[in-house]
């Protein structure tokens, strides 16, 4: 029995050594894959100058692992860098030495990249009359124009663009991509589209679907003498969508030129930003690079779902949804009647009416309520189809927040931010969009 037990029990320690022989192994290994992990993220930052091979070198000097390092491999072009690297440690055993095996290697390997790769990217502004208080506007400019230049750059040429959507009470999409729709055109005064309820449950705007032009009016009662200067509809030209743009100037000159003034509903800049990324959009974009008035590195955008381009909305806003009127068609079926209402302002021809002979001319084109529901439709129907969608609530109430929160693509894509802060939260997204990330 004696030679027995004395085999089993040396069959015992063998066992319970090489596990402690493979739990060294993982520990060495967890520690070997750290330090390879931190050195290619630190070497393909192609925000450091110095040689990537180098750095990856310099990290396991440091945790005095040299002797460890394999292989480094660096690729490099326009708006990106690769670092891969492989390492191997001869672990020595304490107990498998006896059944033969001397040393265990630990292998390890990984690889980082800088790239933003393609990406499709909808700049939403609100530019409501709200912005003008509180130097919103001009914070917000700023805070948008820095974002122009870290999300474009010559790294980027030919694979990132950025559309901008201004919106106030409406979006003002502009004669060249009203014109490619199939929009029925009221009056040449501005450029704005009615949606049904039913658009705003999907993220698509088609070339075949058939829209109405907004009336171009202005319900505000101030005194004019001439056209009129503040119309529910933008028709400035910093007010309209700039669609698919890598010029990094002439977005900021946008920006820049930037007023405030009517009302807001958010879903109408959402609605027309997510239309941007859906492939239903592509035959407009095509037609306006055959024009030139596109990049032509652009031709093919936007890219069809799962194509593999980033697709995001960054969405800001300073107020909630508020009700949004339009004209009633009998009062706007003839050119004459157009013309009036381009150059009369609703209520100071109503001001004097009974109310119900003065609703005559007018209804709700949105309340409030329906905004809000037709916003979370449209986020949902983005979200759906993979769009990643960062929201900004600057300066908001209670009510305006939750409504940011609930649209972006989870709570870490919202950013609540006051003053000075709405610089940060545009930093901070540009700054992601653009994120370091192990590739395996």
């Amino acid at each position: 029995m004696v030679p027995l037990v004395v085999f089993f029990l040396m069959i015992t320690l063998i066992l319970g050594g090489m596990g402690v022989d493979f739990m060294r192994h993982e520990m060495e290994r967890a520690k070997l894959q750290a330090v390879l992990d931190r050195a290619v993220l630190a070497a393909a930052n192609t925000k450091n100058d110095l040689d990537p091979e180098a750095v990856v070198r310099d990290y396991f000097a440091k945790a005095e692992m040299t002797s460890y390092l394999s292989s480094v491999d660096v690729q490099s072009g326009s708006g990106y860098r690769t670092v891969s690297a492989t390492a191997k440690n001869p672990m020595k055993t304490q107990f498998l030495g006896a059944i033969g095996y001397p040393t265990i290697d630990v292998n390890v390997g990984g690889t980082a990249e800088e790239s933003i790769g393609d990406a499709e990217v909808s700049l939403v502004l609100d530019i409501s009359g709200s912005m003008g208080s509180n130097q919103r506007l001009p914070r917000m400019r700023e805070a948008a124009q820095e974002f122009v230049d870290t999300v474009i750059s010559e790294d980027t040429a030919g694979t990132v663009s950025l559309s901008i959507v201004p919106y106030t009470s409406q979006v003002n999409a502009g004669p060249e991509i009203l014109s490619r729709l199939n929009v029925l055109q009221l009056q040449g005064y501005s450029h704005c589209m009615e949606f049904s309820a039913g658009d705003f449950s999907t993220t698509a705007i088609t070339t075949t679907e058939f829209h109405i032009q907004f009336p171009h009016f202005s319900s505000g009662s101030s005194s004019t003498s001439s056209l009129i200067s503040d119309p529910g509809c933008p028709d400035e030209s910093y007010e309209r969508i700039t669609p698919f743009s890598q010029n990094a100037q002439t977005l900021k000159d946008q920006i820049g030129a930037m007023r405030s003034r009517q009302n807001t509903s958010i879903h109408l800049g959402m609605k027309w930003a997510a239309a941007l990324l859906d492939p239903s959009f592509q035959p407009v974009i095509a037609d306006m690079v055959d024009d030139g008035l596109v990049d032509a590195a652009f031709d093919g955008r936007p890219q069809d779902w799962g194509a593999g381009a980033l697709k995001t909305i960054v969405l800001m806003t300073d107020g909630v949804n508020v009700r949004t009127r339009r004209l009633k068609m009998e009062v706007y079926e003839t050119p004459d009647m157009r013309y009036f209402w381009a150059r009369n302002r609703l209520f100071n021809f109503t001001n004097d009416m009974d109310s119900s002979l003065a609703t005559h001319f007018y209804e709700d084109a949105y309340s409030s309520g329906e905004g809000d529901t037709y916003l979370q439709r449209v986020c949902d129907a983005a979200k759906a189809k993979g769009v990643i969608i960062w929201t900004i609530g600057f300066e908001v109430s209670n009510h305006g927040a939750n409504e940011m929160e609930e649209c972006a693509s989870s709570p870490a894509h919202f950013y609540r931010v006051e003053g000075i802060e709405i610089k940060e939260a545009f930093a901070s997204i540009a700054r992601q969009l653009n994120a370091l990330h192990l590739t395996n």
